[in-house]
């Protein structure tokens, strides 16, 4: 007996899921918001350096520069990921179950989701067709279109 004809195959998978998340400039822009929110107060100035650089990467999202963009965002991502796992709660087990904790724990794990899924758009990103979306899209008129 043979398939009904009806359906679509699926699409895409979990390689396909992973190019639209870096090439959405949403992620960045929640890990910015996760980080500082925790460093702010008390102010802890090298995980907030990150902070700017996430938001220029959503903004090169944005621009139509989603490789670079997902490159910038996998990099950074990995760093605060690295930066945040040598941090260990002073209260023990008790301050891993906090509010901050959680906020903490979802922040690497954004960070991490963000840097493998990055990662794989920056190394098997197709430049020129980026720059044919660019050119037809034409968002701020940096081409000379109609």
């Amino acid at each position: 007996m043979s398939p009904p004809q009806d359906l679509e195959p699926a699409k895409g998978g979990i390689l396909s899921s992973l190019k639209s998340w870096a090439s959405n400039p949403l992620p960045p822009m929640g890990l910015a918001t996760l980080i500082t929110s925790l460093h702010y107060r008390p102010f802890q100035a090298l995980p907030m350096t990150l902070t700017p650089l996430l938001v220029l990467s959503s903004y090169l999202s944005v621009a139509g520069f989603k490789i670079d963009s997902a490159g910038m965002t996998a990099a950074f991502s990995g760093m605060y990921v690295l930066l945040a796992s040598r941090r260990r709660p002073a209260a023990g087990l008790r301050g891993k179950f906090s509010a901050r904790g959680a906020v903490r724990g979802a922040a690497m794990g954004l960070g991490s989701f963000n840097c493998v899924a990055g990662g794989y758009t920056y190394a098997t990103g197709d430049r020129k067709r980026e720059e044919e979306e660019r050119r037809e899209i034409d968002r701020w008129g940096m081409f000379g279109g109609k």
